[in-house]
C-alpha cells in the first residue's frame, strides 16, 4: 500500500521543545476540562506554576524522523505531558502527571499470543532494540480536541510478523496493565479495569498504526501511557490504548471499554467522523491544544487517502 507523507512543517513553525519548558505564563485554550462524560469547556493555564518536569532519557536509535509527518504546529511537550487522558490514575486531566509520575514502568513485558503461529512474550528493553520512527501525527480526542504530536515508535505490524497470525485472526485485542496500588485508582472512573481496546487485523497492519514508545525523541512518560502504547492516528484517541501488557490475535470482535460503558456513544471502529455528531456534542470542529480559535475537523483525521479503502462499502454512521 502507497502512504502519501505530507509535506514536512516549516522550521519557522516549529518552536524548540526548550521554550516551551522553560515558559512558564502563557494562556492557552482548549476543551473539556472534565471528562469525557462532561460537555465541551475550555482549558487555560493563566500564569500557572511550572507543572512536575518529565525526566525522561532519550532515544538513541531513531530512524527515519519526518519521514511521516504533518505541515501543522507541533503542540507543545508541556502541554502534550500535563494535559492526559488516563483514567487508571485520575478522571482530571491535570490531575494525571503528578499521579503518574512514581508508577513503575520496569521491568515490563507484553505477551503476544492468541490466533499466532509463535507467541511470544517481549521484554520492553527488547522491543526498544526494533529500529524507531518518529511520526508527526495528529491526535483528535472524542471530547473534541487535538494536538499534534512528534511520537517516537515502530509499526505494529512490526511485532505481529514476528508472531505469524493465523489464517483465522481477525482481530487484534490489547489490553492495559492495571495496578490499583501503583495507579491510586480509589475513585469511580465509570469504567471497568482492566482497560481493553481492539482493532480489525486490516486497520492493525496498516503502516500508520504504530507502537509508540516515545515522545519528542524521548523514552515515553508515565502520563502518556509508558512504557509502549497504541497509536492509530485516524481514529479518535480513547482507541490509543496505554502501557500495554498483552495483545491477543483472535477471529472474533474484542470487547472494548467504551463500548462496554456506552456502547450508543463509543462504537467499536471510532473513526474520526466530522459528520457523525457524538450524542452530546458536536464533531464538525475541534479545539487544538495551543490555540484560541476553533478548527474544522478532517475526515478520518486528515488520513482519509492513506485508510478510507478500509471502509468502502460500509456505513460509517452506522459503523461508528
Amino acid at each position: 500500500m502507497v502512504i502519501k507523507k505530507p509535506n514536512a512543517p516549516k522550521a519557522s513553525e516549529i518552536t524548540p521543545e526548550e521554550t516551551f519548558l522553560n515558559r512558564r505564563n502563557f494562556i492557552r485554550a482548549g476543551v473539556l476540562a472534565g471528562t469525557t462524560l462532561a460537555t465541551a469547556g475550555v482549558y487555560r493555564f493563566i500564569n500557572a506554576p511550572a507543572p512536575p518536569e518529565v525526566e525522561t532519557a532519550q532515544i538513541p536509535n531513531i530512524e527515519n524522523k519526518n519521514v511521516f509527518t504533518v505541515d501543522e504546529q507541533m503542540t507543545s511537550f508541556r502541554d502534550i505531558t500535563n494535559y492526559n487522558n488516563f483514567y487508571e490514575f485520575s478522571t482530571g486531566k491535570t490531575s494525571v502527571a503528578a499521579k503518574a509520575r512514581d508508577f513503575n514502568v520496569r521491568p515490563w513485558t507484553i505477551e503476544v499470543g492468541g490466533l499466532v503461529q509463535k507467541p511470544k512474550t517481549f521484554d520492553i528493553e527488547e522491543i526498544l532494540k526494533f529500529p524507531q520512527e518518529e511520526r508527526i501525527y495528529r491526535f483528535r480526542c472524542v471530547e473534541a480536541w487535538s494536538m499534534v504530536i512528534p511520537w517516537v515508535g515502530f509499526p505494529l505490524k512490526t511485532l505481529l510478523d514476528k508472531v505469524e497470525p493465523t489464517g483465522a485472526a481477525k482481530y487484534v485485542a490489547f489490553e492495559t496493565v492495571y495496578d490499583a496500588k501503583q495507579m491510586q485508582s480509589s475513585f469511580s472512573a465509570g469504567i471497568d479495569f482492566p482497560y481493553v481496546e481492539g482493532l480489525r487485523l486490516d486497520e492493525a497492519m496498516h503502516p500508520l498504526t504504530i507502537l509508540a514508545t516515545g515522545l519528542y525523541g524521548k523514552l515515553m512518560p508515565n502520563q502518556n501511557g509508558a512504557p509502549i502504547r497504541l497509536v492509530v492516528p485516524w481514529k479518535y484517541g480513547f482507541k490509543s490504548i496505554k502501557s500495554i501488557v498483552k495483545i491477543t490475535l483472535t477471529d472474533r470482535v474484542p470487547t472494548t471499554t467504551w463500548n462496554i460503558a456506552n456502547g450508543r456513544e463509543y462504537g467499536f471502529y471510532s473513526n474520526v467522523n466530522p459528520n457523525v455528531r457524538h450524542p452530546r456534542w458536536s464533531q464538525a470542529t475541534e479545539n487544538r491544544i495551543g490555540e484560541l480559535s476553533r478548527r474544522e475537523t478532517l475526515m478520518f483525521n486528515g488520513y482519509a487517502d492513506q485508510v478510507a479503502s478500509l471502509y468502502e462499502g460500509m456505513d460509517l454512521k452506522k459503523n461508528f
